[in-house]
């Protein structure tokens, strides 16, 4: 046989058996991950990664569940039916806090994206916090980030929250029926149903942190929101398997970095638009701030978590969680940098 094609073809083959070597190393290479409303902008980096298969790049079998809040996500971590979950950090600290170690391994949202948005009547009778008094306020679920978000309001205000009642309403079309239909006055929730209120004229903003300007207002800065977590046994015991997810979460950032609107917007499922693709990007133009550009964590947006909880929950405040615990930036700062 020539021997330039034998030289060819043992080029191919090594070429081959590097592309499937991550995939044989890894220790699981089917999961699952949890997200509590897998269809809001605070999330669109995990759908980007499902969509654009840069899982299936890593040689992973990734199962997305998607539940009504980031409270149940975050039980089906703890209880292990999900190795993965996408979801607040403050539900990281707060297992910290409580001695259970769980992880951030890579930041979503840089930003928290969240609005307290009061229903149009009632909002034109809004002058002061304290009209929040007596209230209802719809959340995507109790124990969720959008109630955390609320309560923080509540506690700057020095309004006990016992004095809103608070109602879960989900992630997604539930929440935008349940200030339609429900008799509620108010929600606190993200884009891109807090848009699709807006557009309607039936709720006005009164807390809007879908900008750095209105992050900064509540919080003081940067604040993470969403991340990449799992249990730190987990991530000790399954190395390679935690790489491969990261190696698609932050590759999946890079690209919505770059990417144009329309590319987006293409790319995620249609049922996202809501029967409207304009409005869906009009929605989305005003969230993509919020992104992380890298995926790390690091440790002013942390404090800013760290100090909202210390404020409002005395619990939390008794037994702060140790911020160095609650990050592991290792996989990210692992990542090639010409990912693919």
């Amino acid at each position: 046989m020539n021997i330039r094609l034998l030289r060819a073809l043992g080029a191919l083959l090594l070429l081959c058996c590097v592309r499937l070597a991550p995939a044989a190393e890894l220790e699981q290479p089917s999961l699952t991950l949890a997200v509590g409303g897998k269809g809001l902008f605070y999330y669109l980096p995990l759908t980007l990664a499902d969509r654009l298969g840069y899982f299936k790049d890593e040689g992973l079998t990734v199962e997305i569940v998607d539940f009504p809040g980031g409270a149940k996500a975050l039980q089906a971590v703890m209880g292990d039916s999900a190795q993965f979950a996408a979801g607040s950090f403050e539900h990281v600290l707060h297992m910290q806090a409580k001695g259970q170690a769980v992880q951030a391994v890579t930041l979503l949202a840089r930003y928290p994206a969240m609005v307290l948005a009061l229903a149009t009547p009632v909002a034109a009778r809004f002058k002061t916090f304290e009209d929040l008094r007596g209230l209802k306020i719809g959340v995507t679920a109790p124990g969720s980030s959008t109630h955390l978000f609320l309560n923080t309001l509540l506690n700057q205000h020095a309004i006990p929250a016992s004095e809103v009642a608070v109602i879960g309403v989900g992630a997604g079309a539930g929440a935008v029926a349940a200030i339609r239909h429900g008799g509620l006055d108010g929600i606190v929730h993200l884009d891109p149903v807090i848009y699709q209120l807006e557009a309607a004229g039936e709720v006005k903003a009164i807390v809007d942190t879908r900008t750095a300007e209105g992050a900064t207002a509540v919080y003081g800065g940067t604040y993470h929101a969403s991340c990449l977590y799992a249990k730190a046994a987990f991530l000790k015991a399954n190395p390679q398997t935690a790489q491969a997810v990261v190696n698609a979460q932050v590759r999946a950032l890079r690209w919505l970095a770059k990417a144009s609107l329309a590319q987006i917007v293409d790319t995620v499922p249609e049922a996202y638009w809501g029967g409207d693709r304009a409005a869906y990007s009009a929605a989305l133009k005003q969230n993509l701030a919020i992104m992380s550009p890298d995926g790390l964590l690091d440790r002013a947006g942390a404090e800013h978590v760290q100090a909202a909880l210390m404020a409002m929950e005395p619990a939390y405040r008794a037994a702060p969680a140790q911020l160095a615990a609650a990050i592991d930036n290792q996989f990210v700062e692992r990542v090639p940098r010409a990912s693919h």
